[in-house]
């Protein structure tokens, strides 16, 4: 037996999704700029710790995906935009394997103290509602994560 599921009547609410934060980094620019390509690269891991293995590579047109190893993985994107150390911005489906497509954007700026970098994810499609629930807790501690990198990369060793 075979089951299936039908939403109709959708809103352009269900169809978008629309996240801004305003991180505040206490360090320069470009090791702000350097530490978000780590930090969204091979640094990036889970909440509770285990790598994601996601790679960049840093160039207009250039992947963001998980390697899974094995020629393996989950194209996250393409790298939309580039221009260091003030703007990375990228488009694709990102984590999620189903109709949608995605612009993300960070924008950095010099600030006193620091820098400041203002991020912007946009989509539309099919978002499900697991996503839906879930992205803003996932991108606040992954922009938490460029922030905790920057700053200890300026301090002194």
């Amino acid at each position: 037996m075979t089951s299936a599921a039908i939403k109709m009547n959708r809103t352009i609410e269900d169809l978008t999704l629309s996240i801004t934060q305003e991180i505040h980094v206490r360090a320069p620019l470009q090791v702000t700029f350097d530490s978000l390509l780590e930090y969204l690269g091979p640094l990036n891991e889970t909440p509770d710790g285990k790598p994601i293995s996601l790679k960049i590579e840093p160039w207009p047109g250039g992947r963001w995906y998980r390697d899974l190893g094995g020629e393996n993985g989950h194209l996250w994107g393409h790298v939309q935009a580039i221009k260091r150390p003030t703007l990375l911005e990228f488009y694709g489906p990102l984590f999620m394997s189903y109709p949608v497509s995605s612009n993300v954007q960070y924008r950095l700026s010099e600030v006193d103290g620091g820098t400041l970098i203002k991020f912007q994810h946009l989509a539309f499609g099919l978002i499900s509602d697991d996503h839906r629930e879930g992205v803003v807790k996932g991108w606040t501690y992954m922009n938490d994560g460029v922030r905790k990198h920057a700053e200890a990369k300026r301090r002194p060793q």
